[in-house]
């Protein structure tokens, strides 16, 4: 079996009841089935007629020879007292009941698997999340968002129809084979013998046909996670698309991959549905022969009549249809192996960025942040070049320069969205690797460059780092960041929910919500990057009014471009492509003449 499904069965034995009891009602629906068929020798018995008493050829002992038995005397009885068509309505009653019961378990079967098949992606699809929330930003930098929808989406699905097949591959259509081979066998050892012979070179055909279809299936998932990526991309960026007339341009890159999905799953699909017409040719082959080497045992043979043989024949049918699931479970098993890899790959992902063993808590930053001798870089690409910076507690220290020289990846080391490549950066002289790591971020409240929101409530947005806060605590936090005013003429108020990312919300809007979610957080460092860029100019001094109330006695990391605003900061830290090239307040680094003052003369201009 493959590997990567054999750790998915973790996931099966949580529900080894169900499993239990609907192995319990297959063996049921098996025997009943079985029991259908074979009430149909004495219904072809009583049409090509009777030649003595039926229950004198049983001679054996056994409670199935006993049954059987006392059946044909009942027969046998309507026969001598009523009438052949009074003996067959008896015997077609039987097989109804018998076909009844057959369905009814069958059901119950599907009816207590179907928490199971829910069940494993249920349980899949929440520690998927769960992982995809703790692993670091550097693991999104090297995927595609849409490829990693389509794994706890499209991979999950073909897991679970894996599972499922296996369980019927193990427990049902095995079972259907072997019960009614048992019958075969018992009827006429000779000619099931002959059947047997057969059964190598089907395994062989069948094999032959599937060896490809788990490798087209890894690659066709991974096709389709660079579509939706595209289409995830397309909806993200329209207004540029449009602005610049570039849909065709994107249209035709979609043209593309979705071409490659198009060839790829013709070849999957095509191999699929071959097990279906593959394995019932051969079994028409197969009962083909078995008729001509039957047909000449009945012919030679008085010991086994025409009732018998086609009683046989239908058993043997009885083995065709689980020997075709078995067929195409085996291409379901190859496809659900392609996707566990792909989850798989996710869910045992190590996340290099996590807390120690015995890490301490802190609740509190009295001293400085300190960065010593760091270098920083994305995989082989250095970023950040032996920084060496000291942010004390309770001043406010900007970050200015170009686009690209690092402002933005070294505030991202503060609350460990990645770590230093080398060096150290310490809180109160303690290395922030060996803090616990949610209660370093505890301290922190961030407003990024491009505010993000979530589907839900003003309120809940608001709140979101601390949900506990009540409704006065929230109100406060949104006039502060000059919001007030537009939350309560909404719909909704704050219980107006904002769309996805805030799509129904203005730029300004969805900035200054969230600057009132960090006001609320109410922490002791504050990283402000870009964070007044998207307010017109009335609310952007409003709103540094109240950032300025807020970064007393606190320590403040501001990165902008709009350098007026950072004119009062205690330090202004200048970066050039990943060094620090300039340090210090505004008028002193105007006075220097160096990189500084050549961003104010142009902002200026």
């Amino acid at each position: 079996m493959n590997k990567p499904l054999r750790k998915i069965y973790p996931y099966l034995f949580r529900y080894k009841g169900l499993i239990g009891l609907s192995v319990l009602f297959n063996v049921l629906s098996i025997a009943f089935s079985l029991v259908s068929v074979g009430l149909v020798i004495p219904v072809l018995q009583l049409i090509f007629g009777v030649n003595g008493p039926m229950s004198e050829s049983i001679t054996g002992t056994s409670l199935f020879d006993q049954i059987k038995r006392e059946f044909y005397k009942q027969i046998e009885y309507r026969l001598a007292n009523t009438s052949v068509s009074e003996a067959l309505l008896y015997v077609v009653i039987w097989v109804i009941v018998a076909f009844f019961f057959k369905n009814l378990f069958h059901y119950l079967g599907l009816y207590v698997i179907a928490p199971v098949r829910n069940g494993i992606s249920f349980q899949l699809r929440r520690e998927l999340h769960a992982k995809l929330l703790q692993l670091p930003m550097a693991f999104y930098a090297q995927r595609q968002k849409g490829d990693i929808i389509s794994r706890i989406t499209v991979d999950l699905r073909e897991i679970e129809a894996a599972m499922i097949v296996l369980l019927e591959m193990i427990f049902r259509d095995p079972l259907m084979i072997i019960g009614s081979l048992a019958v075969l066998l018992w009827m006429n050892y000779k000619l099931t013998l002959f059947v047997l012979l057969t059964l190598p070179v089907v395994s062989y055909v069948i094999s032959r046909i599937g060896r490809s279809l788990k490798r087209q299936s890894t690659t066709a998932q991974s096709q389709l996670g660079s579509l939706m990526s595209h289409i995830d991309e397309t909806i993200t960026g329209l207004r540029i698309l449009k602005a610049f007339n570039a849909e065709k341009i994107k249209q035709a890159r979609f043209e593309r991959i979705n071409a490659d999905f198009y060839k790829t799953s013709n070849r999957v699909m095509r191999r699929y549905d071959l097990a279906s017409p593959v394995s019932e040719m051969l079994g028409a082959i197969i009962m083909a022969a078995v008729i001509w080497f039957g047909g000449r045992i009945v012919i030679a043979s008085d010991q086994f009549g025409p009732a018998n043989f086609i009683a046989y024949i239908l058993f043997f049918y009885q083995m065709i249809p689980p020997s075709k699931a078995i067929s195409r479970a085996s291409y379901n098993l190859k496809k659900g192996a392609a996707s566990a890899e792909r989850v798989l790959e996710i869910l045992e992902s190590e996340n290099p960025i996590t807390s120690p063993p015995s890490a301490p808590k802190i609740t509190e930053f009295k001293e400085a942040i300190h960065f010593k001798n760091v270098h920083f870089g994305y995989r082989e690409e250095i970023i950040l070049h032996d920084i060496n910076l000291t942010i004390p507690y309770g001043q406010t220290v900007a970050l200015v320069g170009l686009s690209g020289s690092g402002k933005t990846s070294l505030v991202n080391l503060i609350p460990r969205f990645y770590d230093v490549t080398s060096g150290q950066i310490t809180l109160d002289g303690r290395d922030i690797r060996e803090i616990d790591l949610k209660s370093l971020r505890s301290l922190m409240g961030i407003v990024t460059q491009e505010p993000i929101l979530f589907n839900d409530t003003v309120r809940n947005n608001i709140a979101l780092g601390k949900p506990e806060a009540s409704h006065e605590e929230i109100e406060e936090a949104a006039r502060i960041a000059n919001a007030h005013d537009f939350i309560v003429k909404l719909e909704q108020g704050f219980d107006t929910v904002v769309g996805d990312m805030g799509s129904r919300l203005s730029g300004g809007q969805r900035q200054r919500i969230a600057i009132a979610r960090a006001i609320l957080k109410n922490p002791p460092i504050l990283i402000l990057d870009e964070a007044t860029s998207a307010l017109d100019t009335e609310s952007e001094r409003l709103v540094q009014e109240a950032i300025t109330r807020l970064m007393q006695n606190r320590t403040s990391i501001i990165i902008a471009h709009r350098l007026s605003t950072i004119r009062h900061a205690n330090k202004i830290v200048v970066m050039d492509k990943g060094k620090i090239a300039e340090t210090g307040t505004h008028d002193e680094l105007l006075s220097a003449g160096g990189i500084y003052a050549r961003l104010i003369k142009l902002q200026e201009f």
